[in-house]
Protein backbone atom coordinates (compact mmCIF):
# COMPACT_ATOMS: atom_id res chain seq x y z
CA UNK A 1 0.00 0.00 0.00
CA UNK A 2 1.08 3.56 -0.75
CA UNK A 3 2.68 5.69 2.08
CA UNK A 4 2.46 9.61 2.18
CA UNK A 5 6.38 9.07 2.18
CA UNK A 6 6.26 7.42 -1.30
CA UNK A 7 4.49 10.66 -3.07
CA UNK A 8 7.34 12.50 -5.15
CA UNK A 9 6.27 16.29 -5.65
CA UNK A 10 7.11 17.85 -8.97
CA UNK A 11 7.00 21.63 -9.55
CA UNK A 12 3.85 23.09 -11.59
CA UNK A 13 5.40 24.52 -14.72
CA UNK A 14 4.59 25.83 -18.27
CA UNK A 15 5.69 22.82 -19.59
CA UNK A 16 3.25 20.13 -18.48
CA UNK A 17 0.65 22.59 -19.28
CA UNK A 18 -0.90 22.70 -22.30
CA UNK A 19 -4.39 24.77 -23.72
CA UNK A 20 -3.72 27.47 -21.84
CA UNK A 21 -2.16 31.34 -23.07
CA UNK A 22 -1.09 32.34 -20.22
CA UNK A 23 -0.46 31.31 -16.43
CA UNK A 24 -0.92 33.54 -13.17
CA UNK A 25 1.45 32.61 -9.61
CA UNK A 26 -1.16 33.43 -6.93
CA UNK A 27 -0.73 33.31 -3.34
CA UNK A 28 -2.04 29.11 -3.97
CA UNK A 29 -0.38 27.67 -6.88
CA UNK A 30 -0.80 28.81 -10.79
CA UNK A 31 -4.27 30.02 -12.26
CA UNK A 32 -4.44 28.87 -16.09
CA UNK A 33 -5.82 31.87 -18.57
CA UNK A 34 -6.90 31.70 -22.08
CA UNK A 35 -6.57 35.22 -22.71
CA UNK A 36 -3.41 37.31 -21.85
CA UNK A 37 -2.74 39.73 -19.17
CA UNK A 38 -2.59 42.76 -22.06
CA UNK A 39 -5.88 41.31 -23.01
CA UNK A 40 -7.39 40.72 -19.69
CA UNK A 41 -6.39 44.62 -18.82
CA UNK A 42 -8.52 45.55 -21.49
CA UNK A 43 -11.68 45.28 -20.50
CA UNK A 44 -13.39 45.15 -17.04
CA UNK A 45 -16.09 42.58 -17.77
CA UNK A 46 -16.80 40.51 -15.20
CA UNK A 47 -18.49 37.83 -17.45
CA UNK A 48 -15.37 38.05 -19.62
CA UNK A 49 -12.83 37.38 -16.56
CA UNK A 50 -15.02 34.51 -15.23
CA UNK A 51 -14.99 32.92 -19.09
CA UNK A 52 -11.35 33.19 -19.43
CA UNK A 53 -10.10 31.85 -16.48
CA UNK A 54 -12.46 29.02 -17.10
CA UNK A 55 -9.94 26.35 -18.58
CA UNK A 56 -11.96 24.93 -20.91
CA UNK A 57 -9.48 22.98 -23.19
CA UNK A 58 -6.32 23.13 -20.77
CA UNK A 59 -4.75 19.82 -19.75
CA UNK A 60 -1.80 18.76 -17.69
CA UNK A 61 0.52 16.34 -19.68
CA UNK A 62 3.37 14.41 -18.58
CA UNK A 63 5.18 10.93 -19.02
CA UNK A 64 5.47 8.97 -15.93
CA UNK A 65 5.86 5.27 -14.54
CA UNK A 66 3.30 6.34 -11.69
CA UNK A 67 0.38 4.23 -10.48
CA UNK A 68 -1.04 6.79 -8.64
CA UNK A 69 -1.63 10.65 -8.79
CA UNK A 70 -2.94 13.44 -6.64
CA UNK A 71 -3.61 17.05 -7.83
CA UNK A 72 -4.70 19.51 -4.77
CA UNK A 73 -6.54 22.17 -6.93
CA UNK A 74 -8.56 25.47 -5.15
CA UNK A 75 -11.87 25.62 -7.79
CA UNK A 76 -14.06 28.43 -7.49
CA UNK A 77 -17.50 27.13 -7.58
CA UNK A 78 -20.63 28.71 -9.09
CA UNK A 79 -23.60 29.52 -7.23
CA UNK A 80 -27.02 31.02 -9.29
CA UNK A 81 -29.80 32.69 -6.78
CA UNK A 82 -32.79 30.40 -7.24
CA UNK A 83 -31.30 27.86 -9.85
CA UNK A 84 -29.88 24.51 -8.32
CA UNK A 85 -26.78 23.79 -7.51
CA UNK A 86 -24.51 23.15 -10.06
CA UNK A 87 -22.65 19.91 -9.93
CA UNK A 88 -18.89 19.96 -9.07
CA UNK A 89 -16.45 20.53 -12.05
CA UNK A 90 -15.55 17.19 -13.44
CA UNK A 91 -11.65 16.10 -14.47
CA UNK A 92 -10.66 13.44 -17.65
CA UNK A 93 -8.32 10.97 -16.73
CA UNK A 94 -6.50 10.41 -19.92
CA UNK A 95 -3.75 7.21 -20.76
CA UNK A 96 -2.03 7.19 -23.55
CA UNK A 97 -4.81 9.17 -25.37
CA UNK A 98 -7.56 7.30 -23.52
CA UNK A 99 -10.29 8.34 -21.33
CA UNK A 100 -9.31 6.37 -17.77
CA UNK A 101 -11.25 7.81 -15.09
CA UNK A 102 -13.08 11.13 -14.25
CA UNK A 103 -13.38 12.80 -10.50
CA UNK A 104 -13.68 16.13 -9.03
CA UNK A 105 -12.97 18.42 -6.35
CA UNK A 106 -14.82 19.20 -3.65
CA UNK A 107 -14.49 23.05 -1.17
CA UNK A 108 -12.84 25.55 -3.07
CA UNK A 109 -13.96 29.60 -3.50
CA UNK A 110 -17.77 29.98 -4.40
CA UNK A 111 -18.79 32.50 -6.49
CA UNK A 112 -22.46 33.52 -5.82
CA UNK A 113 -24.90 35.29 -8.81
CA UNK A 114 -28.03 37.21 -9.00
CA UNK A 115 -29.23 37.07 -12.24
CA UNK A 116 -32.04 39.39 -11.04
CA UNK A 117 -29.46 42.16 -9.92
CA UNK A 118 -26.31 41.02 -11.63
CA UNK A 119 -24.70 41.46 -8.00
CA UNK A 120 -22.34 39.14 -7.46
CA UNK A 121 -19.69 38.02 -4.37
CA UNK A 122 -16.94 35.43 -4.00
CA UNK A 123 -16.11 33.86 -0.39
CA UNK A 124 -12.68 32.06 -0.09
CA UNK A 125 -12.63 28.19 0.87
CA UNK A 126 -10.54 25.28 1.07
CA UNK A 127 -7.94 23.51 -1.60
CA UNK A 128 -9.48 19.97 -2.42
CA UNK A 129 -7.20 16.58 -3.32
CA UNK A 130 -7.65 14.94 -7.01
CA UNK A 131 -6.78 11.29 -6.65
CA UNK A 132 -6.38 8.98 -9.28
CA UNK A 133 -5.11 5.35 -8.66
CA UNK A 134 -4.60 2.26 -10.72
CA UNK A 135 -2.89 3.11 -13.50
CA UNK A 136 -0.42 0.88 -15.72
CA UNK A 137 2.62 0.15 -14.29
CA UNK A 138 4.73 1.08 -17.60
CA UNK A 139 5.97 4.63 -18.75
CA UNK A 140 2.85 6.01 -20.13
CA UNK A 141 1.88 9.58 -21.53
CA UNK A 142 -1.22 11.03 -18.53
CA UNK A 143 -3.48 13.84 -19.53
CA UNK A 144 -5.49 15.90 -16.55
CA UNK A 145 -8.27 18.01 -18.19
CA UNK A 146 -9.11 20.50 -16.08
CA UNK A 147 -13.01 21.16 -15.68
CA UNK A 148 -13.77 23.49 -18.49
CA UNK A 149 -16.65 25.40 -16.60
CA UNK A 150 -14.67 26.00 -13.36
CA UNK A 151 -12.24 28.21 -12.58
CA UNK A 152 -8.87 26.05 -11.48
CA UNK A 153 -5.98 26.93 -9.69
CA UNK A 154 -3.20 24.41 -9.60
CA UNK A 155 -1.37 23.81 -6.07
CA UNK A 156 0.24 20.66 -6.19
CA UNK A 157 1.20 17.75 -8.15
CA UNK A 158 2.11 14.01 -6.61
CA UNK A 159 2.95 10.84 -7.79
CA UNK A 160 4.31 7.25 -6.80
CA UNK A 161 7.09 7.84 -9.57
CA UNK A 162 9.27 10.51 -11.11
CA UNK A 163 7.59 12.95 -13.98
CA UNK A 164 8.69 14.26 -16.93
CA UNK A 165 7.30 16.60 -19.94
CA UNK A 166 5.57 14.71 -22.49
CA UNK A 167 7.25 14.75 -25.86
CA UNK A 168 6.15 17.77 -28.00
CA UNK A 169 2.96 15.70 -29.90
CA UNK A 170 2.92 15.46 -34.23
CA UNK A 171 -0.02 16.76 -34.68
CA UNK A 172 -0.88 20.35 -35.37
CA UNK A 173 -1.99 23.33 -33.39
CA UNK A 174 -6.06 23.95 -33.85
CA UNK A 175 -7.06 27.69 -32.47
CA UNK A 176 -10.45 28.07 -32.19
CA UNK A 177 -12.42 30.97 -30.80
CA UNK A 178 -16.24 31.08 -30.33
CA UNK A 179 -19.11 31.22 -27.83
CA UNK A 180 -20.21 29.60 -24.18
CA UNK A 181 -21.38 26.46 -26.78
CA UNK A 182 -17.14 26.45 -27.84
CA UNK A 183 -16.68 27.20 -24.48
CA UNK A 184 -18.58 24.03 -23.49
CA UNK A 185 -21.63 25.14 -21.84
CA UNK A 186 -23.91 21.99 -20.69
CA UNK A 187 -21.10 19.07 -21.67
CA UNK A 188 -20.88 16.85 -18.45
CA UNK A 189 -16.80 16.91 -18.80
CA UNK A 190 -13.44 18.57 -20.40
CA UNK A 191 -13.41 15.96 -23.34
CA UNK A 192 -17.43 16.05 -24.04
CA UNK A 193 -16.72 19.69 -25.26
CA UNK A 194 -17.68 19.98 -29.17
CA UNK A 195 -14.29 21.27 -29.95
CA UNK A 196 -12.45 18.68 -27.22
CA UNK A 197 -14.18 15.83 -29.47
CA UNK A 198 -13.63 16.93 -32.70
CA UNK A 199 -9.48 17.69 -31.73
CA UNK A 200 -9.23 14.23 -30.13
CA UNK A 201 -11.00 12.51 -33.33
CA UNK A 202 -8.16 13.99 -35.56
CA UNK A 203 -5.56 14.01 -33.43
CA UNK A 204 -4.63 17.88 -32.95
CA UNK A 205 -3.72 19.69 -29.95
CA UNK A 206 -6.39 22.25 -29.38
CA UNK A 207 -6.40 25.66 -27.82
CA UNK A 208 -10.25 26.55 -26.71
CA UNK A 209 -10.58 30.27 -26.63
CA UNK A 210 -14.62 29.97 -26.14
CA UNK A 211 -15.42 32.18 -24.13
CA UNK A 212 -18.79 31.96 -22.57
CA UNK A 213 -20.64 35.15 -23.49
CA UNK A 214 -17.56 36.73 -24.74
CA UNK A 215 -17.53 35.93 -28.26
CA UNK A 216 -17.97 39.47 -28.95
CA UNK A 217 -15.12 40.81 -31.99
CA UNK A 218 -13.44 42.38 -29.43
CA UNK A 219 -10.08 43.73 -30.87
CA UNK A 220 -8.10 41.92 -27.50
CA UNK A 221 -9.21 38.09 -28.55
CA UNK A 222 -8.35 39.24 -32.35
CA UNK A 223 -4.52 39.89 -31.14
CA UNK A 224 -4.13 37.11 -28.58
CA UNK A 225 -5.53 35.03 -31.74
CA UNK A 226 -2.65 36.57 -33.79
CA UNK A 227 -0.12 35.87 -31.60
CA UNK A 228 -0.44 32.27 -31.00
CA UNK A 229 1.22 29.68 -32.34
CA UNK A 230 -1.13 27.82 -34.69
CA UNK A 231 -1.20 25.80 -37.68
CA UNK A 232 -5.54 26.10 -37.89
CA UNK A 233 -7.86 28.27 -36.75
CA UNK A 234 -11.95 28.72 -36.24
CA UNK A 235 -13.44 31.48 -35.01
CA UNK A 236 -17.44 30.91 -34.65
CA UNK A 237 -18.87 34.15 -34.24
CA UNK A 238 -22.53 35.59 -33.93
CA UNK A 239 -24.72 34.17 -30.92
CA UNK A 240 -23.13 36.63 -28.48
CA UNK A 241 -23.99 39.74 -30.76
CA UNK A 242 -27.36 38.76 -30.56
CA UNK A 243 -27.65 37.91 -27.36
CA UNK A 244 -25.67 41.32 -26.26
CA UNK A 245 -27.69 43.28 -27.99
CA UNK A 246 -24.21 44.87 -28.78
CA UNK A 247 -24.21 46.40 -31.88
CA UNK A 248 -26.10 47.05 -35.48
CA UNK A 249 -25.33 45.38 -38.47
CA UNK A 250 -23.59 48.56 -39.81
CA UNK A 251 -20.87 48.16 -37.52
CA UNK A 252 -21.02 44.43 -37.44
CA UNK A 253 -19.71 44.57 -40.98
CA UNK A 254 -16.57 46.21 -40.02
CA UNK A 255 -15.95 44.46 -37.03
CA UNK A 256 -15.96 41.33 -38.73
CA UNK A 257 -13.13 42.41 -41.26
CA UNK A 258 -10.85 43.97 -38.41
CA UNK A 259 -11.40 40.99 -36.47
CA UNK A 260 -10.07 38.61 -39.42
CA UNK A 261 -7.67 41.44 -40.84
CA UNK A 262 -5.87 41.38 -37.04
CA UNK A 263 -5.93 37.59 -36.68
CA UNK A 264 -4.18 37.06 -40.77
CA UNK A 265 -1.57 39.57 -39.28
CA UNK A 266 0.20 37.11 -37.37
CA UNK A 267 -1.38 33.72 -39.61
CA UNK A 268 -1.19 34.93 -43.10
CA UNK A 269 -1.35 31.66 -44.83
CA UNK A 270 -2.61 29.09 -42.27
CA UNK A 271 -6.51 27.93 -42.99
CA UNK A 272 -8.98 29.92 -41.59
CA UNK A 273 -12.67 29.15 -41.28
CA UNK A 274 -15.49 31.18 -40.12
CA UNK A 275 -18.49 29.53 -38.53
CA UNK A 276 -21.69 31.31 -38.78
CA UNK A 277 -24.26 30.64 -35.40
CA UNK A 278 -26.35 26.90 -34.96
CA UNK A 279 -29.59 26.85 -35.25
CA UNK A 280 -30.76 28.25 -32.73
CA UNK A 281 -34.95 29.30 -32.62
CA UNK A 282 -34.86 32.06 -30.14
CA UNK A 283 -32.82 34.14 -32.01
CA UNK A 284 -33.18 33.31 -35.47
CA UNK A 285 -35.53 36.10 -36.29
CA UNK A 286 -35.49 37.86 -33.28
CA UNK A 287 -32.91 40.09 -32.50
CA UNK A 288 -31.66 40.11 -28.32
CA UNK A 289 -30.86 41.28 -26.00
CA UNK A 290 -31.35 37.52 -24.35
CA UNK A 291 -32.55 37.08 -21.08
CA UNK A 292 -32.56 34.58 -18.32
CA UNK A 293 -36.30 33.40 -17.40
CA UNK A 294 -36.66 33.99 -13.90
CA UNK A 295 -39.92 32.24 -13.91
CA UNK A 296 -38.44 29.05 -15.11
CA UNK A 297 -35.80 29.39 -13.31
CA UNK A 298 -37.84 29.63 -10.12
CA UNK A 299 -38.86 26.56 -10.76
CA UNK A 300 -35.45 24.98 -11.03
CA UNK A 301 -34.80 24.97 -14.87
CA UNK A 302 -33.08 28.04 -15.90
CA UNK A 303 -34.02 29.32 -19.60
CA UNK A 304 -33.44 32.01 -21.83
CA UNK A 305 -35.69 33.72 -24.03
CA UNK A 306 -35.39 36.81 -26.71
CA UNK A 307 -36.66 40.00 -25.26
CA UNK A 308 -36.40 41.68 -28.95
CA UNK A 309 -39.09 42.59 -31.02
CA UNK A 310 -38.85 41.03 -35.18
CA UNK A 311 -39.61 44.25 -36.61
CA UNK A 312 -36.16 45.60 -34.77
CA UNK A 313 -34.23 44.37 -37.79
CA UNK A 314 -35.51 46.75 -40.06
CA UNK A 315 -33.07 49.28 -38.33
CA UNK A 316 -29.81 47.34 -38.49
CA UNK A 317 -30.58 44.66 -35.01
CA UNK A 318 -29.10 41.53 -35.92
CA UNK A 319 -30.31 38.28 -36.01
CA UNK A 320 -28.68 34.79 -36.57
CA UNK A 321 -30.59 34.85 -39.93
CA UNK A 322 -29.12 38.23 -40.64
CA UNK A 323 -25.42 37.16 -39.14
CA UNK A 324 -25.40 34.19 -40.90
CA UNK A 325 -26.02 35.98 -44.74
CA UNK A 326 -23.48 38.98 -43.54
CA UNK A 327 -20.69 36.44 -42.87
CA UNK A 328 -21.13 34.50 -46.35
CA UNK A 329 -21.22 37.59 -48.36
CA UNK A 330 -17.70 38.93 -46.08
CA UNK A 331 -16.16 35.47 -46.89
CA UNK A 332 -16.84 35.54 -50.21
CA UNK A 333 -15.60 38.81 -50.45
CA UNK A 334 -12.18 38.18 -48.85
CA UNK A 335 -11.89 34.46 -50.19
CA UNK A 336 -11.04 36.83 -53.65
CA UNK A 337 -7.98 38.24 -52.36
CA UNK A 338 -7.01 35.02 -49.59
CA UNK A 339 -7.50 31.40 -50.62
CA UNK A 340 -7.29 29.68 -47.58
CA UNK A 341 -10.34 31.51 -46.43
CA UNK A 342 -13.19 28.97 -45.61
CA UNK A 343 -16.65 29.44 -44.37
CA UNK A 344 -18.83 26.93 -42.99
CA UNK A 345 -22.60 27.52 -42.04
CA UNK A 346 -23.23 26.68 -38.87
CA UNK A 347 -26.56 24.36 -39.22
CA UNK A 348 -24.29 22.17 -40.78
CA UNK A 349 -23.31 21.24 -37.10
CA UNK A 350 -26.28 21.79 -35.76
CA UNK A 351 -29.57 22.38 -37.54
CA UNK A 352 -33.47 22.36 -37.68
CA UNK A 353 -33.65 18.93 -37.97
CA UNK A 354 -30.99 18.35 -34.76
CA UNK A 355 -33.18 20.51 -33.05
CA UNK A 356 -36.47 18.42 -33.09
CA UNK A 357 -34.52 15.38 -32.40
CA UNK A 358 -32.30 17.15 -30.06
CA UNK A 359 -34.14 20.12 -28.64
CA UNK A 360 -31.76 22.91 -26.52
CA UNK A 361 -32.49 21.93 -23.39
CA UNK A 362 -32.31 25.97 -21.66
CA UNK A 363 -33.15 27.52 -25.37
CA UNK A 364 -29.37 28.77 -25.74
CA UNK A 365 -26.96 26.10 -24.80
CA UNK A 366 -26.54 22.01 -26.45
CA UNK A 367 -26.79 18.90 -24.83
CA UNK A 368 -23.91 16.71 -23.67
CA UNK A 369 -25.48 14.20 -26.95
CA UNK A 370 -25.50 17.24 -29.21
CA UNK A 371 -21.87 18.81 -28.16
CA UNK A 372 -20.82 14.84 -29.29
CA UNK A 373 -22.57 14.98 -32.84
CA UNK A 374 -21.37 18.82 -33.26
CA UNK A 375 -17.82 17.73 -32.31
CA UNK A 376 -18.35 14.65 -34.95
CA UNK A 377 -19.60 16.72 -38.08
CA UNK A 378 -16.65 19.49 -37.39
CA UNK A 379 -14.22 16.43 -37.26
CA UNK A 380 -15.84 15.31 -40.64
CA UNK A 381 -16.39 18.68 -42.30
CA UNK A 382 -13.45 20.51 -41.79
CA UNK A 383 -10.41 18.38 -39.79
CA UNK A 384 -10.77 15.13 -40.93
CA UNK A 385 -9.14 13.34 -44.38
CA UNK A 386 -11.73 15.22 -46.89
CA UNK A 387 -12.77 18.55 -44.83
CA UNK A 388 -11.93 21.78 -45.61
CA UNK A 389 -8.62 21.82 -43.82
CA UNK A 390 -7.50 19.04 -45.54
CA UNK A 391 -4.42 19.51 -47.92
CA UNK A 392 -5.31 20.57 -51.58
CA UNK A 393 -8.74 21.10 -50.04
Amino acid sequence: MQTEHDWITTPLTADLVRGALELERTEHGLLPHRLPARARAQCADGQLAMAESQPSGVRLVFRTRATAVELDTLPTKRVYVGVPPRPDGVYDLLVDGRLADQAGVSGGKVLTIDMATGAAGTEPGPVGTLRFTGLPDRLKDVEIWLPHDETTELVALRTDAPVEPAPTPDGKVWLHHGSSISHGSNARHPTGTWPAVAARLCGVELVNLGLGGAALLDPFTARAMRDTPADLISVKVGINLVNADLMRLRAFGPAVHGFLDTVREGHPTAPLLVVSPVHCPIHEDTPGPCLPDLDAAGSGQLRFRAAGDPAERASGKLTLGVIRAELSRIVEQRAADDPNLYYLDGRELYGAADFAELPLPDDLHPDPATHRRMGERFAELVLGEGGLFAEGA
